[in-house]
């Protein structure tokens, strides 16, 4: 059978969002088709610090930051930090526009103490009050920190939360030939949450660039996605799955979607696909 390289998003693919211990079938999934001779590759927009605990359970790489560095074997393929010009920017504009901010070195990541005191306030609306939550159990779960530990190290990218879209239109303007803004579904009540990523990479760049490495062509990948941020990778794989519990946008650009990862939604996939 003809090598595959699979790609697979860790929050709402592999694992729920925001924890670190995958369903039994996705991890028989995984070591099925690695003992196939399958390669498979974490791909996410968590940071090598948020993603590492998932590396006991035997890849054979990783895509992370949303592509900004990639790891095969051990070795370092593709690095890409925001230079420090970039990073002082963003810092400024998204400040300056009351936009809360995220900002993921390599190893930690460190959000704006203000967030969770704004989540609160706005408990009462529908849906703050499950973000406040969410923001929490990434605190508790991912190890973020609060803004006032940076120390300035290389950031590769940015997760913001906007009241609306009002206060992202001066970043949108001021930062958008260099970053791309990747906006994720809202909460229905105005708040807009999504990833400043460099326009140098993305995790459909990141595919190409690590099947280039690898000498496989396109056609011989498979990746798996429920976000917006996976809507690149998607696309440039030779197939494109999205999970059933994505996001609508992702399921209607992706080529198939998949049963929801509480429904065993990966093994399912990779069992149809022929990949164990």
């Amino acid at each position: 059978m003809t090598q595959k390289l699979i790609f697979l998003d860790i929050d709402g693919t592999l694992v729920k969002p925001g924890t670190n211990v995958p369903p039994p079938s996705a991890l028989e999934a995984v070591c099925g088709a690695r003992k196939r001779g399958h390669k498979v590759f974490l791909c996410t927009g968590r940071n090598y610090g948020m993603l590492s605990p998932l590396l006991q359970y035997g890849f054979d790489g990783l895509i992370g930051s949303a592509g900004g560095c990639i790891e095969c074997g051990g070795e370092v393929v593709y690095d890409c930090p925001m230079t420090p010009r970039q990073r002082d920017r963003v810092l400024e504009v998204f400040q300056r526009s009351g936009v809360f901010r995220t900002v993921e070195s390599r190893d930690h990541a460190y959000t704006d103490e203000g967030l969770k005191d704004f989540l609160r306030q706005s408990a009462g609306l529908a849906g703050s009050s499950e973000l406040l939550r969410w923001q929490e159990q990434l605190e508790n779960n991912l190890g973020i920190r609060p803004m006032s530990a940076y120390q300035g190290e290389p950031i590769y990218k940015i997760v913001f939360m906007s009241p609306g879209m009002e206060p992202l239109q001066e970043p949108m303007a001021e930062l958008g030939e260099e970053f791309d803004f990747c906006i994720q579904d809202g909460d229905g009540q105005g708040m807009v949450n999504g990833e400043l990523i460099n326009r140098n990479f993305n995790k459909g760049l990141a595919v190409r660039r690590l099947s280039a490495h690898l000498n496989v062509p396109l056609e011989d990948t498979v990746a798996f996605g429920d976000s917006m941020n996976d809507l690149e990778m998607l696309k440039t794989a030779g197939l494109g799955i999205c999970m059933g519990n994505g996001s609508e946008t992702l399921r209607r650009a992706a080529r198939e979607v998949c049963p929801p990862l509480e429904e065993d939604g990966l093994y399912r996939a990779f069992a149809a696909h022929g990949l164990l």
